[in-house]
């Protein structure tokens, strides 16, 4: 399971270099179910992992002019925060188990399983959909203009989901960008990204108090995934992104109903036995 699991850490940044996203989607499940991790410190190693990714992807898009600085610090101090406070203060108050009825206890394991599941059913609904709106949104000319509110009540809002379920959100930040901050759609993928390794890497900060870290397997599958973004900046020359883009959203629509289901038809001893660990 561990030598699929590599493999599935090295796709997880083919995906961020091919399509500008989706790959950290699939960072907690690989680290849960190939590696064996609690999903509580999943959801921690999945911020430094995507944090770290998304970091080194940064580069050839700020290159290339296609990231906006200005608007990645406006959109990006609210999640900053949200995130920071989520992750050393919000996750650890969270009871465990966190209710039962009857004989069915939903652990803090399952719930964290559970929201993520939700979050990768939205995530595959936003790469499979048509993209004409958001085409005509890049179209968007003149000076840029910011509505603030929007900004910073997104901002806060993707930075408490990223902080609970450790996924980068970019399917969140990318049309908030673009309605709310008048970005091209290219544009909006380049400052997705430094606004994912800010806040994903900061809020990682949060948990090195909370856990004790396997760095080991931190650094190799964040490397792996690493190695990945360069393969798919160079494969998405010669591969059609929107395309390989629904391709993905239906593989995690279907992951997202799997472990929906998974944890939702566990038994109540193994909720119990998820609980001890």
């Amino acid at each position: 399971m561990e030598i699929i699991g590599y493999f599935a850490s090295a796709l997880i940044g083919v995906s961020l270099g091919l399509i500008g996203g989706g790959g950290s989607i699939l960072t907690v499940p690989v680290l849960v179910y190939l590696f064996g991790v609690d999903p509580v410190l999943a959801t921690a190693y999945s911020l430094f992992i995507v944090g770290s990714t998304s970091l080194v992807g940064v580069f050839p898009k700020y290159k290339e002019g296609l990231v906006n600085v200005k608007t990645a610090v406006i959109f990006g101090i609210p999640a900053i925060m949200a995130v920071y406070a989520t992750r050393a203060w919000l996750v650890p108050m969270i009871p465990n188990p966190v209710f039962s009825i009857g004989d069915f206890v939903v652990s803090k394991a399952m719930l964290m399983m559970g929201l993520f599941a939700i979050l990768m059913v939205f995530a595959s609904y936003s790469m499979i959909r048509d993209k004409k709106s958001s085409s005509k949104e890049a179209e968007v000319t003149g000076p840029q203009q910011f509505n603030y509110p929007m900004i910073l009540a997104e901002g806060a809002i993707v930075g408490v989901l990223t902080g609970l379920v450790g996924a980068g959100g970019g399917f969140l930040i990318i049309p908030a960008l673009v309605l709310f901050s008048k970005l091209p759609m290219k544009q909006a993928v380049g400052t997705s990204l430094l606004i994912i390794a800010a806040k994903s890497l900061i809020g990682f900060t949060g948990d090195l108090s909370q856990y004790e870290m396997d760095w080991t397997l931190l650094g190799v599958v964040t490397a792996l995934a690493i190695v990945g973004i360069f393969i798919g900046n160079r494969l998405s020359r010669s591969v059609d992104g929107e395309k390989l883009k629904k391709a993905f959203g239906w593989f995690v629509l279907v992951m997202g109903i799997y472990i929906l289901i998974k944890e939702l038809y566990l038994n109540p001893a193994s909720a119990v036995a998820v609980m001890g660990h």
